[in-house]
């Protein structure tokens, strides 16, 4: 009996063993995009919280490329030990897998869900150079001047705004890509493109002081933060319906007991008074959540980007 007891004593103590030691080192905050869009300031913002809650550093890294599917399949390779860790929104984790021929990797097998972090709030920019103060009025000037107007995409999601902004409209316009919105900041500001879908936190400033002009925002009311830009759907393009969305990951096969204390301290930061100022000045509408929640949204937007995909006939990578 006593041997038993001995036994199942040592089997429990290696099954806490995880949950009770972590962290004891630090922690690896990975995040697709460069600096200047509102992936790289979320992620920090979040990472400074949880290395104050946790007691150990939460070192941001930033691996940009791909749309951030080379972020991502870092994440698929690294140790479940919770000391990597992923800001993984549907760029990486729906729009990277349903614009290729070949997946490369499966987001609801190859990655461990941990919490929803919020919802970006994407406005639709103009130069100023370009004659219209309404979309309705930018829709007309792009009809015009077929093929002679350059839009910038700086993620998955803006290609398939752009996408479905010219099948609802009719217009033409010529993509330029980048590998984030901050390398197409510059050339929007200079006039190289004349519009993009761009998160708040990499453009709000410039339409402040009139160097960009905001003509709509994909939100289901307006927002706050620029309160006379109408809706997407009051400036009457309400076809263009992705919405933008990030939670936290892990690699694949992390113990459910790190999972677990994980989850507790993303959505105790994403309550935090000091979290939430700093997030909505960027446009975030926080949303914490369980796992099972991610997996859930992670699914249904999987299966919408595919049909979008497939209606808007885009050419698979």
């Amino acid at each position: 009996m006593k041997r038993i007891l001995v036994v199942l004593a040592l089997t429990l103590g290696s099954t806490l063993a995880p949950a009770q030691q972590y962290p004891s080192k630090p922690i690896r905050f990975v995040v697709g995009f460069p600096p200047g869009g509102s992936a790289d300031p979320t992620t920090r913002i979040i990472g400074a919280a949880l290395q104050e809650q946790m007691g150990q550093p939460v070192i941001v890294e930033n691996r940009p490329g791909a749309d951030s599917a080379i972020a991502a399949e870092q994440i698929t390779r690294a140790a479940p030990d919770g000391y990597t860790i992923f800001f993984g929104s549907n760029s990486a984790m729906t729009a990277a897998v349903a614009l290729r021929k070949t997946a490369p990797y499966d987001p609801l097998k190859d990655f461990t869900p941990v919490s929803m972090v919020g919802r970006a709030t994407i406005f639709f920019y103009i130069h100023p150079s370009v004659p219209a103060t309404t979309l309705q009025e930018f829709v007309a000037h792009a009809r015009a001047n077929p093929g002679k107007l350059n839009y910038g995409t700086g993620n998955p999601l803006s290609i398939l705004y752009n996408v479905q902004l010219m099948q609802a409209t009719g217009i033409d316009m010529v993509q330029v890509h980048y590998k984030g919105e901050g390398p197409l900041m510059p050339d929007i500001l200079a006039g190289r493109v004349q519009s993009s879908f761009m998160t708040q936190a990499a453009a709000i400033a410039n339409a402040k002081e009139g160097k960009l002009r905001a003509l709509a925002v994909l939100l289901e009311k307006r927002s706050p933060l620029l309160p006379s830009v109408p809706t997407i759907a009051e400036a009457g393009v309400p076809e263009v319906s992705v919405r933008q969305w990030a939670a936290v990951f892990g690699p694949p096969k992390m113990p459910r007991e790190i999972v677990e204390r994980l989850n507790r301290e993303v959505n105790a930061a994403l309550r935090r008074q000091d979290v939430i100022d700093k997030l909505q000045a960027y446009g975030y509408a926080l949303e914490g959540s369980t796992p099972e929640r991610v997996t859930e949204i992670n699914r249904v937007d999987l299966a919408l980007w595919r049909e979008l995909v497939a209606k808007a006939g885009i050419a698979l990578e």
